[in-house]
């Protein structure tokens, strides 16, 4: 059994299997720069259709693409569209415990995200 670091909060893994992405910011290679992962649900024809009508499609057979990003940070404030986005490294996962594994080699613990809009995310 997964130690419990290792496994998502209820929240963050319902948001997951709805299609909402999750971010975690993450130390950067300077101090001038922001540095963040995000995790970006796939998006399929149960999707396109449930936003048609007005609704979310959960689906727990989703796959995920894994993103590390990292911005000049003083770019954040005001109208700037270029903000130095950088991505340091990324990886796709099949699945849900593929996804783990991504995060177990990357050290990131589930626990620690929350859904964007919840977090410190330019994007």
């Amino acid at each position: 059994m997964d130690r419990p670091e290792w496994m998502w909060p209820a929240v963050e893994l319902a948001a997951l299997r709805l299609g909402r992405r999750l971010g975690v910011p993450v130390p950067a290679s300077q101090p001038y720069r922001w540095s963040f992962v995000h995790i970006v649900p796939s998006v399929g024809p149960g999707d396109r259709a449930a936003r048609r009508a007005g609704r979310a499609h959960s689906d727990a057979g989703r796959s995920f693409r894994v993103i590390h990003w990292e911005f000049e940070a003083d770019r954040l404030e005001g109208y700037d569209h270029d903000l130095g986005f950088v991505r340091v490294r990324h990886a796709d996962a099949a699945d849900e415990a593929a996804l783990l594994a991504v995060l177990r080699e990357w050290r990131l613990p589930p626990a620690e995200f929350r859904c964007s809009w919840d977090a410190v995310d330019p994007c």
